[in-house]
């Protein structure tokens, strides 16, 4: 007669009461809607900070300063008031300093992204000798405080009777971007499908026709982010063009802002009426480029 054993085994349990026995009371998690609005909540909120100070500064630009005496700085404005804004215009004759702005920083940025190009084609594609120790000397260019290069690029520029021109700021703002721009391209170009550059090669195109044609066609994104930033950074300049531009006509915007708010003696509501025109067209330039900027970050700027 043979003897069965019979083992009983363990109740199964629902995925459900599994997953229930895991939580600990008091503690639930968000789902994936929750916890997304709560992204776009903090977010939100962050967005309003940033944007605060310019609300700010154009709600007390459109104000009269009676308006301002009595209300403060938080409360709205009654009407549009567009003196302070009109005045401000007058005074600082700010149509040819957002000219000598504009056409310095798109000198600087085109320079300095065609230099970026440049070196980073050689160091990255080219696999140029001694390629490490330029990206060492392109890093030690970009943590350089401004205060180390104004004195000899002043005295440079005296030299090549550059003093006093735009030009001059141009060049040395072009030199200076296109050492961050090719520190960044390098790394970029170094991860270069060489697909690309074996089939240019075949088909017989020599270093600049692949640089042209194939290079940089692929690349635009990146080129276009460096050409918003450097751009953005010449107009946010304050310090070079204070040392090398002196006369009234050839001043950029921030140094024009800077010198007139020391001089005069401004109500509030005109000095945020220059405020808010020194900050305008960074913005609305940013604003025009940023879906490219945005496409280039996230893209990486290879397809």
């Amino acid at each position: 007669m043979t003897t069965r054993t019979l083992t009983a085994k363990p109740p199964t349990r629902s995925p459900r009461s599994r997953r229930s026995s895991r939580e600990t009371p008091g503690r639930r998690r968000l789902g994936p809607g929750r916890a997304r609005y709560a992204v776009l909540a903090v977010l939100l909120v962050l967005a309003l900070l940033v944007l605060a100070p310019f609300l700010l500064v154009a709600i007390n630009a459109v104000k009269t300063p009676s308006e301002y005496a009595s209300g403060g700085p938080l409360s709205l404005p009654s009407a549009l008031h567009l003196s302070g804004l009109i005045d401000f215009w007058n005074r600082a004759d700010f149509g040819l300093m957002l000219l000598n702005s504009f056409l310095i920083s798109l000198g600087a940025a085109v320079i300095g992204v065609v230099l970026s190009t440049l070196n980073a084609y050689a160091i990255g594609i080219g696999r140029l000798r001694g390629r490490g120790a330029l990206l060492i000397f392109f890093l030690i260019a970009n943590v350089l405080p401004q205060e180390e290069l104004v004195y000899p690029l002043y005295y440079a520029a005296k030299s090549m009777n550059l003093y006093d021109t735009r030009t001059s700021l141009i060049i040395v703002f072009g030199v200076i971007h296109s050492a961050f721009g090719a520190y960044l391209l390098s790394s970029v170009y170094g991860e270069f499908p060489r697909e690309l550059l074996d089939a240019a090669s075949v088909d017989g195109a020599g270093r600049l026709r692949t640089l042209w044609h194939v290079v940089i066609p692929i690349s635009r994104s990146t080129l276009t982010v460096l050409f918003t930033f450097f751009f953005i950074w010449t107009w946010n300049e304050f310090f070079f063009p204070l040392v090398f531009l002196v006369s009234n006509s050839k001043q950029t915007v921030p140094v024009a802002l800077g010198l007139l708010q020391g001089q005069n003696m401004m109500d509030v509501t005109t000095t945020s009426s220059s405020a808010l025109l020194g900050i305008l067209p960074a913005v609305l330039f940013f604003l025009i480029f940023q879906r490219t900027i945005s496409r280039g970050i996230t893209s990486g700027a290879l397809k």
